[in-house]
């Protein structure tokens, strides 16, 4: 069984309105980012991939599996869904026990699963705990060991890190990395910052349709010599934000500085190394996403 997924020409609708726009993917194993602004189409793109919602036309392939054989692909597919509720009263061994029965999974190897997977994601000295009491991360977490109980070959986690704390998120992108080492893992997420930490691949998606799709390091090169920083006056940074994205602004020693997209250098304006922030933005200028007169998206 090949460890791919093949996505071609993917179309999704609902109703009239037009979700995913003839969308074109390979991803292989480790772990591949799906960047995009909320509303881009990321979340549909996740559902259909783990069969709660199906496509109008084009072919998904999972791992050999055609994405029309829905028991297969749930076989084989570990999802972690933005909005991931469970019985609040129940502790987390438990749900873990709970849902491995929904599975199918035998006693023995619920058992023995359950005690890894909670080792693995450090939440064995919490397997007692009520899931009422667990913070946003540990749940999270809890989120991905049930996800990986059937012991998938892929694992589709959306918005993972959304509302977590600096710690937290360190912490979350480094598991899911650990677990990408044998197996496809999806992040799907908002957060330029999870993407340029965690992810070697990614693609960009924007109302539906894929903006870029390659490598992290690509994707940066393509900013280089289009990001410049300046110190300026408040009058000349009403001025810049009319006619510049900006993608960044600080305050220091009384001065405002920016940073900004430009084709060509700027008076006053120096060149700046880009990051994954800037490649973004300057992706969603370069295929025409307007911007509002701050400097950003609409």
């Amino acid at each position: 069984m090949e460890n791919v997924i093949k996505i071609r020409n993917l179309n999704k609708f609902y109703g009239k309105k037009q979700a995913l726009s003839d969308v074109s993917l390979t991803i292989g194993q480790g772990m591949f980012g799906l960047l995009g602004r909320n509303g881009a189409g990321k979340t549909t793109l996740m559902k259909v991939l783990a069969t709660l919602l199906q496509k109008k036309d084009g072919s998904v392939n999972i791992c050999g599996v055609p994405i029309e054989d829905a028991r297969e692909i749930r076989r084989i597919l570990g999802y972690l869904p933005q909005e991931f509720s469970m019985y609040p009263a129940m502790g987390v061994a438990e749900t873990m026990d709970y849902l491995g029965v929904l599975s199918g999974i035998g006693r023995k190897e619920r058992k023995e699963r359950t005690e890894m997977l909670l080792k693995r994601v450090n939440l064995a000295q919490h397997s007692s705990k009520k899931v009422k009491v667990l913070s946003g991360g540990m749940k999270r977490r809890l989120g991905i060991a049930q996800a990986l109980l059937n012991d998938p070959k892929v694992l589709v986690v959306d918005e993972p890190t959304a509302g977590l704390d600096p710690e937290e998120r360190i912490r979350f992108r480094n598991l899911l990395c650990d677990v990408a080492e044998d197996r496809i893992v999806i992040l799907s997420t908002h957060i330029v910052g999870d993407i340029e930490a965690a992810c070697e691949n990614v693609a960009v998606l924007n109302e539906g349709s894929i903006l870029y799709r390659g490598t992290v390091t690509e994707l940066l090169e393509e900013a280089k010599g289009k990001v410049f920083t300046k110190a300026v006056e408040k009058r000349e940074l009403l001025q810049l934000k009319q006619e510049c994205r900006i993608t960044g602004m600080h305050s220091q020693e009384g001065k405002t500085y920016i940073r900004f997209l430009s084709d060509i250098p700027v008076s006053g304006a120096w060149a700046s190394e880009p990051n994954m922030e800037d490649a973004y933005m300057l992706c969603l200028k370069q295929n025409g996403v307007p911007m509002d007169i701050e400097g950003g998206e609409m």
